[in-house]
């Protein structure tokens, strides 16, 4: 009977994200009660779909909030890994007023 229990680990859905100017790729995947981020994120397979994925480099959030790999998920969670900016935003907004003048 203790074998049953052990064999019945209480799992729950997370989805990993990960967004490509072109594609925007989504992983659902059944982690364990007591799976971190970082775990979860490499269980799903995409750091060796996605090599330039570096998670000591890129951030990771739950829900647009970023958060450390060691973070317990929950049911549902939504684990985005975000890439890093190709440009600077103030920059970007400054290029765009001198073209509306």
């Amino acid at each position: 009977m203790a074998d049953k229990k052990a064999d019945a680990e209480t799992t729950f859905p997370v989805e990993i994200c990960y967004a490509l100017p072109d594609q925007l790729i989504l992983i659902d995947l059944q982690v364990t009660e007591g799976t971190c981020l970082e775990q979860a994120v490499r269980q799903s397979g995409i750091l060796d779909r996605i090599p330039e994925i570096d998670l000591s480099i890129n951030h990771v959030g739950i829900f647009g909030k970023l958060k450390p790999l060691s973070t317990p998920l929950r049911s549902h969670d939504r684990i985005e890994i975000y890439r890093p900016l190709t440009a600077d935003p103030k920059e970007a907004r400054r290029r765009r007023a001198q073209k509306t003048v």
